[in-house]
């Protein structure tokens, strides 16, 4: 299959002013080129050794042909089945066996108290989306088990906060289940109750299947906006029918026909305490965090908007904007130069939509998603944008469990990568595009000029070399130069898939995007 041409939305390399060209004035006189003596290849870089213009490399031939890595199906099912759907399989499996036991009359508690099944998995399913609850579970596992325990179990510590998505879904679906059963039964027994618990049971029902279809992941990747403000409006209406079907349940009384239970029956119910706790989860915790914040934009090219907000951030963070306080938010990687900062950045690419001609070299997911918000931030540049002070914890947050890792990315990818190898140098930081300074703008270069030095920077520009690289090739060179203990990808899906599929392949521990609607894009490509 021949390769698309670059579209503007793939800039992706910075084109470095060499330390050398200031240290040696015969170099600067040299009729070359600049970006000719600004590339680093691995090769060329031994640990500790100064940089000296021997080591800096010719004009670039063109890209080789790529070597083939064998791809056996058992990589193809080990990265497909991952700790995401591993989870989910659980969850799924366990409460499913209770579906059927507490149908087939075999298990008491789940007759007796059907609410607390319902509401219990719904508060598990918020629970796992909580930014809170997320940023204690990466600060209390950064802390405990960084650098010093096994490598396997750092690896599993970093697969296990990165796909707690398979526990939400999971637990929102067999709570969705566990509601049905509860509705079916009180229809079964309808003589006995009364015709108000019937209807908001089924009107929960309703919501809540509302909710779930909103967040699949075709509906979530393909219409964020829709995804977004149903997910999340209707979801909260569902909460507000779960407590009053909670309430009617709990204070009616089968015996006298009426509501009759007292107020403090209903407090000493299990249902009860999982539905405040659902409650503080999904709506106090997260939204007293939310504020308006001053912002100012930089549009170094009609494709970019850098972001820019004060205080500093620590690595590996993620924040979530928008233009309004309860509307869509969107999710971008931080920029910072550590907590001491003044600032911290965001890039946001802008890509309207995806097609096979496109797709492979389209930039990061949140690009893609994100279209008619980014499109906005050049188009219409605001002065104030919502935000969420309290910042999600992405995968990169975990690289301090780590002595040495590889952060390999592709066009504004780098937004979720650059602050790793900023604040810590022990990461390598290897970067894929082209054009990218024209695109990306002063602000994104002086931070790779200051903090990343030659040693741990590798840039391909595959408009001056002629084409995209062997991935595999450099990564792996550079992984053993290194001596890193695990990569971290972030790219569109086709390298996403290419770099994580390698490197399994060539047993390099590995980390990549979450592709979750990977069928859908499969049938588009060709």
């Amino acid at each position: 299959m021949s390769r698309p041409a670059h579209n503007d939305a793939e800039k992706g390399t910075l084109e470095v002013r060499s330390p050398q060209l200031a240290a040696n004035p015969d170099l600067a006189k040299s009729e070359k080129k600049v970006a000719d003596l600004e590339v680093f290849p691995v090769q060329s870089l031994k640990k500790d050794a100064p940089v000296s213009p021997s080591n800096v490399a010719k004009v670039p031939p063109p890209p080789t042909p790529k070597q083939k890595i064998n791809i056996t199906p058992y990589v193809h099912f080990i990265i497909w089945y991952n700790s995401y759907r591993r989870f989910f399989t659980v969850v799924f499996i366990l409460n499913f066996i209770g579906l059927g036991f507490a149908a087939a009359g075999l298990w008491p508690y789940a007759l007796k108290y059907p609410g607390a099944l319902v509401v219990g998995n719904l508060n598990f399913a918020v629970l796992m989306r909580n930014e809170i609850f997320g940023r204690l579970l990466y600060m209390f596992v950064n802390t405990c088990f960084a650098k010093w325990t096994p490598l396997w179990f750092r690896l599993g510590c970093t697969s296990t906060l990165q796909h707690l998505g398979g526990i939400h879904s999971s637990c929102a679906i067999s709570g969705i289940a566990w509601i049905i059963l509860m509705t079916a039964n009180l229809f079964k027994a309808k003589a006995s109750y009364n015709d108000s618990l019937l209807a908001f049971g089924v009107i929960t029902v309703i919501m809540l299947i509302i909710t779930m279809i909103a967040g699949l992941p075709w509906v979530r990747n393909t219409h964020h906006n829709v995804f977004e403000r149903n997910h999340r409006f209707f979801g909260w209406t569902a909460l507000v029918m779960t407590w009053v079907f909670t309430l009617l349940t709990n204070t009616y009384d089968v015996a006298t026909d009426g509501f009759s239970y007292s107020g403090v029956h209903v407090v000493r119910q299990q249902a009860f305490w999982y539905n405040m706790g659902m409650t503080l989860l999904s709506h106090c915790t997260p939204w007293i965090c939310t504020r308006k914040v001053k912002v100012d934009i930089e549009l170094p090219s009609p494709k970019v908007a850098v972001l820019r907000f004060e205080r500093g951030m620590q690595q590996g963070l993620l924040a979530r904007v928008s233009r309004y306080a309860i509307w869509e938010y969107h999710a971008f990687g931080t920029i910072s130069e550590g907590t001491h900062a003044k600032y911290h950045y965001l890039i946001c690419g802008v890509q309207g939509t995806v097609s096979p001609a496109n797709y492979e070299f389209s930039v990061l997911t949140f690009t893609v998603i994100t279209g008619d918000f980014t499109k906005s931030l050049v188009n219409d540049p605001p002065r104030t944008i919502w935000t969420r002070q309290l910042k999600v914890a992405g995968v990169s947050h975990t690289s301090t469990l780590y002595k040495r890792g590889i952060r390999i990315c592709t066009g504004t990818g780098l937004g979720a990568a650059l602050s790793t190898c900023i604040q810590s140098p022990y990461w390598y930081l290897i970067w894929i595009g082209s054009d990218q300074e024209k695109t990306f703008g002063p602000t994104i270069s002086g931070l790779i000029h200051r903090h990343v030095g030659p040693e741990r920077l590798l840039l391909w520009d595959s408009k001056e070399r002629g084409g995209r690289p062997d991935t595999m090739k450099i990564l792996k060179e550079a992984y053993d130069y290194w001596q890193a203990e695990v990569v971290f990808i972030t790219s569109n899906y086709v390298g996403n898939f290419e770099i994580q599929h390698g490197c399994k392949a060539l047993g390099i521990p590995a980390f990549g995007t979450l592709w979750d609607f990977v069928r859908r894009l499969a049938i588009c490509l060709p």
